[in-house]
């Protein structure tokens, strides 16, 4: 028999765990209270937060709050990062071969496997891959010293909304699975300045979205979801390759779906009215042509070139004046960087390696001379982390990328103040 003491103490242990267990979701975290400073530190100096150890705990883009977005409608933010993985780029080599073969496929449109890609499947695990290379951004606070700015420390939420779900058993419903996730996340109210007149075709303001790839086809649902919010926009292009190719050309177009890949998604966006005419550029390119006509393609695709050899000749004030030249200070710009862009001996992990590429430390110089243009949104792709080295090179490379491009957003300011030159509504 169980002396009174032991007996209120039994009681006492029953009825805190039955008010636990009644009460879950309503519990406070382990850390609060008088121990919450062991874990969650002001950092000194400017100030900043340094959440545990950058190695340890779940992985975020900069270690940034997550926030399942998709799932709660009330969530807000001023710049979200959303990830998502279709490897889109393996299908139009096996629909060939099987058209080939007298094969058919009644009543699907895409294959769950990467046996047929272009080259080097993989894409799917970019989002995760560039997480993981982002964990020691905010090591020392996160400020950027050359752009004089603390994307981590500012007037903007920032926060990781988490992944879209895209399904690997059929890509033409991937693309409506891309497009409407993204423009669910791009037509929220912003945290700041949600109620001022922006650049968007209702003259709202609205939040700028970063997405982590994916291949590059995952370009053309996302450029589908800005033009929803914002009409014909101006697009950056950083890559090794055109991406403007005919369906004919790229892949043979054996098919519909086959047609739409990671080589021609700006030949379908051009189609599609997505692109502000003579307003986009591609920077970086090295690649082989099937001829001449590629280039007159593109022209036609509204794109000038500059190719990655110029960085020679012009080095990167060069490169950055061409940029800024084609692009103008007053019109929306998209940014779309594929990590091929840079030679591999810096970004080995990607779909599509082309060698004679810049240097990340060219690329990032690049970047940051792109300070006071309008950019209202971008992706990163082709970051395929099962070629990377054990030291990570391809994913802290992506990482400090979209470091550069964040921090260009944190310091223009809200949508709201910018210039931008207005577009009639479609």
């Amino acid at each position: 028999m169980l002396a009174p003491t032991s007996l209120l103490a039994a009681l006492g242990c029953f009825v805190a765990a039955a008010a636990a267990h009644g009460d879950h979701d309503k519990q406070k975290s382990m850390v609060a209270g008088p121990l919450e400073s062991l874990w969650y530190n002001t950092l000194p100096g400017d100030g900043g937060t340094q959440a545990d150890s950058v190695f340890s705990g779940i992985s975020t883009f900069g270690r940034l709050p997550y926030r399942p977005c998709l799932e709660h409608k009330d969530i807000n933010y001023d710049i979200a990062f959303i990830g998502q993985w279709i490897d889109y780029h393996h299908l139009f080599f096996p629909l060939l071969i099987g058209k080939v073969a007298g094969l058919t496929y009644p009543g699907r449109k895409g294959a769950p496997f990467d046996t047929g890609t272009s080259y080097r499947p993989g894409a799917r695990f970019g989002p995760s891959g560039i997480r993981q290379g982002s964990r020691r951004l905010n090591l020392y606070g996160g400020y950027n010293v050359p752009l004089d700015t603390n994307p981590f420390n500012s007037w903007a939420t920032v926060i990781d909304c988490g992944d879209i779900p895209v399904t690997s058993y059929d890509n033409t419903f991937a693309l409506h699975q891309i497009e409407e996730g993204h423009h669910n996340i791009l037509s929220r109210t912003p945290k700041t300045d949600g109620d001022k007149k922006g650049p968007s075709l209702h003259g709202k303001t609205l939040p700028r979205v970063i997405t982590l790839g994916g291949d590059h086809t995952i370009t053309l649902p996302l450029l589908r979801s800005i033009n929803r919010a914002y009409g014909p926009v101006t697009v950056i292009h950083f890559d090794s390759h055109l991406d403007t190719w005919k369906p004919k050309v790229f892949g043979g177009s054996p098919s519909e779906v086959a047609s739409v890949n990671h080589g021609t998604y700006f030949y379908h966006a051009s189609q599609e009215g997505l692109l502000r005419n003579d307003t986009n550029i591609h920077a970086g390119i090295r690649t082989t042509l099937s001829g001449p006509s590629d280039y007159e393609n593109d022209g036609y695709c509204g794109f000038e070139i500059v190719e990655a050899r110029e960085i020679d000749k012009i080095g990167t004030d060069g490169i950055i004046k061409k940029i800024r030249e084609r692009v103008g200070t007053k019109n929306p710009v998209y940014l779309s960087l594929d990590i091929d862009t840079l030679d591999p001996a810096f970004a080995p992990a990607t779909g599509t390696p082309e060698t004679g590429g810049w240097t990340t430390r060219e690329l990032r110089t690049i970047l940051r001379g792109l300070d006071g243009i309008n950019l209202i949104a971008a992706d990163i792709v082709e970051v395929a982390p099962a070629y990377d080295t054990n030291a990570e090179l391809t994913t802290m490379a992506a990482a400090d990328a979209l470091y550069e491009i964040m921090s260009i957003m944190v310091k223009r300011g809200p949508l709201s103040v910018m210039d931008i030159e207005p577009q009639d509504e479609l």
